[in-house]
């Protein structure tokens, strides 16, 4: 598998210079506002939120939308990325979507959750409900079983991205529902 580097460079950049992504699918509760506000004001920046330069040299967000939004005109790192409109697309698809497929070590967890101590109420909320103590997490084995209809799937593996595109491209036009795959 041959894997790109498409970051091109890490600049600081006023957020309020940061584009928006008119296709950001994400939105943003009270609550995650108010956390993200008490993780900056407990530790600061740690991480870069990620844009792509267009053809006019403004930066176009593709991650970090709440970020760039809550910093306003304080800079920012910015990990600027070489992608096209497509890959963008992409990026901004499943950056977030891939996060939420994580699984839970409860150890870890529960020492995680007893070792830190955040000063804001709205963090602090946040993992309240994880504690083990106030409402456990569920093991696989105690989680409540789920009626899922029945569904007839096909896996074809294909040689390389262009068949895989021209395959999909092929049965959605034959109308069939697929999805793409990488593993």
């Amino acid at each position: 598998m041959n894997i790109q580097d498409r970051v091109k460079e890490l600049r600081r950049v006023p957020a309020s210079e940061l584009k928006p992504n008119p296709r950001n699918w994400r939105t943003h509760p009270v609550a995650q506002r108010d956390a993200l506000r008490g993780v900056l004001a407990d530790v600061g920046f740690a991480d870069a939120v990620v844009a792509r330069e267009l053809a006019d040299g403004t930066l176009e967000l593709i991650d970090g939308h709440l970020r760039a939004e809550t910093m306003q005109d304080a800079a920012v790192p910015v990990l600027v990325v070489d992608l096209d409109d497509q890959e963008a697309t992409k990026v901004l698809l499943t950056h977030d979507a891939l996060a939420t497929m994580v699984g839970v070590d409860q150890e870890n967890l529960a020492t995680l959750l007893d070792e830190a101590q955040f000063e804001s109420e709205a963090v602090e909320s946040m993992f309240a409900g994880m504690k083990p103590d106030n409402a456990p997490l569920l093991a696989d084995a105690e989680r409540p079983e789920i009626d899922v209809p029945e569904s007839y799937q096909v896996v074809v593996e294909c040689q390389g991205e262009e068949e895989q595109e021209l395959l999909f491209n092929r049965l959605r036009g034959e109308g069939f529902r697929c999805r793409v795959m990488t593993l």
